[in-house]
């Protein structure tokens, strides 16, 4: 039975990469398939990860079944143009996620039994990969094509891990008044560093705080977004235009959308 299972998986797999290898073929193929690159590819790329991570936050598996199908087919494009290239194909790809795992764990596939400081071992192990690829710095190896929250997140604690970081979120803190009062103070040319600087500070004292920016932001928007369409709701029941009232009247739905939640309703 679980052979049947595993030939079944199998199959599926090949029929992807099989479909995928007609809609490239350059006489009979799809013509925008045959059109594309990895450089074109990639923004479809990032877009199916976001779209996988919003079924998640939507808890709504039968679309995560099929966010994850996209986001594996970016992955059969972008292999199956680089076989066509004479680099590697998608077996190489799996080949080398499958090798990096089992070098990764070596407490379940080597002779390493200890199961002590599973997160320092990893983290040791990701920098002599980097060391092996020639890094030179410990921030080396963060995506500049990340969204700037999460690599802001991900430089930082790059840095945390060679000991450059605030002892507490005190000095966080501080550091974000600090650059609150710069940006203020900015003439028109500088305004741009300095948003960027208090933004990245605000940053580090999320983190500190043991919270992901991401997240964090991610959760802001939904409320922000629940909140305003129901200060919209609320202006239409009063049959008023809500775009049309002053600020203090949009203030006043607002204010009343969040007794509405504290009330549970």
């Amino acid at each position: 039975m679980a052979a049947t299972v595993t030939q079944a998986r199998h199959a599926q797999i090949d029929r992807l990469l099989s479909i995928m290898t007609r809609l490239r073929d350059p006489q009979t193929g799809c013509e925008w398939d045959r059109e594309q690159t990895f450089a074109t590819i990639a923004p479809y790329t990032i877009e199916e990860a976001y779209e996988v991570a919003e079924a998640i936050a939507h808890d709504d598996l039968a679309s995560l079944r099929d966010e994850l199908g996209d986001l594996l087919l970016q992955v059969v494009f972008h292999a199956r143009m680089a076989e066509e290239l004479g680099h590697f194909a998608f077996a190489d790809v799996a080949a080398a996620i499958s090798n990096k795992l089992e070098a990764r764990h070596p407490h379940i596939f080597g002779d390493d039994t200890s199961g002590d400081a599973q997160t320092e071992r990893w983290e040791q192990l990701k920098a002599k990969e980097r060391a092996a690829k020639g890094a030179t710095s410990a921030i080396d190896g963060v995506a500049v094509s990340l969204p700037a929250l999460m690599r802001a997140e991900k430089l930082q604690k790059r840095a945390a891990r060679v000991g450059f970081d605030w002892p507490d979120p005190s000095g966080a803190a501080a550091k974000v008044h600090e650059e609150m009062a710069e940006l203020a103070e900015a003439a028109d040319a500088e305004k741009l560093e300095e948003a960027g600087d208090l933004l990245f500070a605000a940053v580090n004292l999320v983190r500190l705080n043991g919270i992901a920016p991401e997240d964090a932001l991610r959760a802001a928007n939904a409320k922000f977004e629940r909140r305003f369409r129901g200060m919209e709701a609320l202006a239409k029941r009063d049959e008023v235009e809500f775009a049309g009232l002053p600020l203090e009247r949009q203030e006043a739905y607002w204010q009343a959308v969040k007794a509405l939640e504290k009330l549970g309703k």
